[in-house]
Parts: C-alpha cells; structure tokens; sequence
C-alpha cells in the first residue's frame, strides 16, 4: 500500500492541535452539500487528474470520502505521484460517528 490509513481521531486531534492539515474530500457536491468536512476541500474523484495544481506539495494530504473507497484510490494516485498521502479510515461515516461519542 502507497500511503498510510489515518483514523478519524487522529486527523481531529491534529486539527485540535493546531497542525497543518490539508483534508481532501474526493466526494461529489451533493454529498458535501449534504454533509460536509469541518476543513475539507472538495475535489471530487473524477476532477481530480484535471485540478492537481490545487493540491499543496510540502504537506500531508489526507483523504477523504463517504466509506474510504474512493478516498483510497485517490490516495493510492497522489502517493504514485509524488504527494504523500493518506487515506481516512472508514470516510465521513467514520468521522461523523465519532462526533456522536
């Protein structure tokens, strides 16, 4: 596997601390529009080769979308690519589970 599989947990607690987190979100504008990232980006899957500018090169990416599927193999290309990348584990399912903790 070309990138590494980051929790939900993880990702909020480098928020909370203040770091330098890039959260892509590969999802269509109808799931964002429905419930979206607190600082995602949306780019989603089938845009993505086309908007690679967009993307920063000197800090983490993580990936997001609705399980982890799509996410994966976005983070599967950026890696090949040259980013590093990592994918959400279990995507905003997971995420927003969290919050009902």
């Amino acid at each position: 596997m070309p990138y590494a599989e980051v929790e939900p947990e993880e990702v909020k607690a480098r928020i909370a601390r203040g770091e330098d987190v890039f959260l892509l979100d590969v999802r269509e504008p109808d799931e964002v529009e429905a419930w979206a990232y607190p600082i995602g980006v949306n780019i989603p899957l089938g845009q993505l080769g086309d908007r690679l500018d967009e993307l920063p090169r000197d800090t983490t990416i993580v990936v997001a979308c609705h399980l982890g599927g799509r996410s994966a193999t976005a983070a599967t290309a950026l890696s090949e690519a040259g980013w590093t990348a990592e994918n959400l584990t279990g995507g905003a399912v997971a995420w927003a589970a969290g919050d009902e903790e």
